[in-house]
């Protein structure tokens, strides 16, 4: 009797003995390489994520385009296969319709603007529009504002773009603005930019300062001319599905440290925004700084005429231009 009652007493104990926490790990998406300041944040929430639920959950960020381009990985995502992921506003506004909104064309009268419009009332509410579409918006990070690069010629007039073939992301919106602009539109992966400018595929592209010096884009298109188009953010969504298998209290972390690694992001972004321009000093890019905006604004006016059919983006674009 005595030694069955001692299995007993062991079976019970090791039955009420905390069981050790087997980690949850999510798979995190962004093309850029692993010093880029979005790549950073995702590794510091993903530090801040580990901590706060005692190492239950964790992500695991692929950077440098390890699971595909943002097109591919965006629809990753939406089936479930990649858990996170940090892509320009652009390429999901193919799959979000309202998103579109914050890529259009001189939409945005400085960074100071665009902020106060994305930690405020309409950046929640756009990010709460994901959900119908197999997302949900974590928060924004900046990325700068895009200007155009070219080749053969610097762009001082909107004359000197006519026939430019002009590497856009895979986006209607931008292949549209840069049709609308009189340069030839070219949807290419950002991976594939390098190659298309090194072999005259392309005789341009537009981005911000630190992916045009970081890719070396710079050493083969030292024209850039700061038209300053748009100022679409990055934004960082997590997929439905791996969202509805979160608990509340899990929910609350992943937010809270999505919105601590925006602010870790943007003091990283600034340090390095302003390297990459000094970098591009140094290399002999010329700079125009000096040129007519109106004529690009006003070649505008149809993009905006056919984002206001649409009551949502009419509603959004007129409420963004009265924040102050």
């Amino acid at each position: 009797m005595v030694p069955r009652l001692a299995a007993l007493l062991i079976a019970v104990a090791l039955a009420a003995a905390p069981r050790p926490t087997i980690a949850r790990e999510f798979r995190a998406a962004d093309t850029q390489p692993e010093d880029y300041p979005t790549v950073q944040a995702l590794q510091f929430m993903g530090r801040l994520i580990a901590e706060r639920s005692g190492g239950r959950d964790r992500i695991r960020v692929f950077h440098s385009r390890q699971l595909g381009e943002e097109k591919e990985t965006i629809e990753q995502t939406r089936a479930g296969a990649i858990e996170l992921n940090r892509t320009n506003v652009a390429l999901i506004g193919n799959f979000v319709p309202a998103i579109n909104v914050l890529a259009m064309p001189f939409l945005f009268r400085s960074i100071g603007h665009l902020r106060k419009v994305l930690d405020g009332p309409i950046g929640n509410e756009i990010l709460d529009s994901f959900e119908p579409f197999g997302f949900v918006g974590l928060t924004f990070y900046d990325s700068g504002a895009r200007s155009i690069y070219t080749r053969i010629r610097p762009v001082r007039t909107i004359a000197d773009l006519k026939g430019l073939r002009i590497r856009v992301q895979q986006s209607e919106l931008m292949s549209a603005m840069f049709t609308a602009l009189g340069a030839q539109a070219v949807e290419l992966p950002y991976g594939q930019v390098h190659t298309g400018l090194a072999t005259g595929l392309i005789d341009g592209a537009e981005n911000n300062w630190p992916s045009y010096v970081t890719t070396g884009h710079s050493r083969l298109a030292a024209y850039y001319t700061l038209t300053e188009h748009t100022m679409s953010p990055e934004v960082l969504v997590m997929s439905r599905k791996a969202w509805d298998g979160l608990s509340a209290e899990e929910r609350k972390i992943f937010r809270d440290a999505a919105v601590q690694s925006n602010r870790f992001m943007r003091e990283k972004w600034a340090e390095l925004e302003r390297h990459s321009r000094r970098q591009a000093e140094a290399e002999g890019v010329t700079i125009v700084s000096e040129f007519d905006r109106k004529p690009f604004e006003a070649a505008m006016a149809p993009l905006y005429q056919k984002a206001r059919r649409d009551p949502v983006s009419a509603d959004l674009i007129e409420r963004i231009r009265k924040v102050e």
